[in-house]
């Protein structure tokens, strides 16, 4: 992922080109029909370890106020003085960890990590300034890297790869601590035998072992 483009601007703008609609039915969901949709589930949005899978992300409308829901709940405890530093960049983590998006079209798919990933920062940036860990930058692009999937939600195959299955990675901090576990589930089972509320109901196909948060784009988790 470049982490150093700037994401697109925040125009209202639901189509790219009568082109793309036709050839994908690519049309952007308004702002307001994003909020007034999420609404729908606001305690959830606001939760920061609740999950959401957007299935046709596109750029990330959806992604973007889920994030921004998420990290004013993390900037209010700061302001609060329930979180020192770590706790925020260790629950902001969390918070980009627990969004998944799978999207057709690898410009929308690749968009949709540059806003996430720029947002991020620019919270950070804005709350610790010049204590602002590297690490803390690098571990939220790597979970971006791997759970904005440029993959067909029908199919269930990469785009990239059509010849692999699309695989999300769940991503669990062990009790009250600073370690993250990482458990791969091939999404066609989701899909297929997911129970209740919970995506990740099936059987891991992969597990990895633990790893302290800010050192989730180590080797130790690299294949």
């Amino acid at each position: 992922m470049d982490v150093g483009l700037m994401p697109p601007p925040k125009a209202e703008r639901q189509i790219k080109s009568k082109e793309r609609v036709s050839k994908h039915g690519e049309v952007f969901t308004a702002e307001r029909e994003v909020n007034a949709m999420l609404d729908l589930v606001k305690q959830e949005t606001e939760r920061i370890e609740s999950r959401f899978l957007e299935p046709a992300c596109g750029d990330g409308n959806f992604l973007i106020e889920i994030l921004r829901r998420k990290l004013a709940i993390c900037e209010e405890r700061v302001h609060k003085r329930q979180y020192t530093q770590l706790q925020y960049e260790k629950n902001a983590v969390w918070a980009v960890s627990s969004i998944y998006g799978i999207e057709l079209l690898p410009d929308n798919a690749e968009a949709c990590r540059q806003r996430l990933y720029a947002y991020f920062c620019e919270q950070y940036e804005r709350l610790f300034g010049s204590e602002c860990k590297p690490a803390c930058r690098e571990a939220v692009a790597y979970l971006l890297e791997r759970n904005i999937i440029m993959g067909d939600a029908l199919t269930y195959r990469r785009v990239d790869n059509p010849d692999e299955w699309i695989v999300v990675s769940e991503w669990s901090f062990i009790g009250d601590g600073n370690k993250v576990v990482r458990r791969d589930y091939s999404f066609s089972y989701l899909v297929a035998t997911g129970q209740g509320n919970d995506l990740f109901s099936d059987t891991p196909c992969d597990t990895f072992p633990p790893v302290y948060f800010l050192n989730l784009n180590s080797q130790t988790y690299h294949e």
